[in-house]
């Protein structure tokens, strides 16, 4: 498996526990907020042009929730 494959295995069982425990997706909106905010965080930590990358990811992200 690679790296990503890990990644999404983990994101996937979050996800799944996270509906297991709440079902109102209000719950779940504010913890991929704290996800973010953390990711964010962690990005500009490590190396400030991360912080444009981030960006650009959270707009097409932005995209993707407005045009479905």
């Amino acid at each position: 498996m690679s790296t990503d494959d890990d990644l999404r295995q983990i994101l996937d069982e979050t996800a799944a526990e996270l509906a297991r425990l709440s079902s109102n997706p209000r719950t779940w909106l504010s913890w991929m907020v704290y996800l973010l905010e953390r990711l964010e965080r962690q990005a500009t930590n490590e190396n400030p042009n991360h912080k444009d990358l981030y960006k650009d990811m959270i707009a097409a992200l932005r995209m993707r929730s407005e045009t479905g």
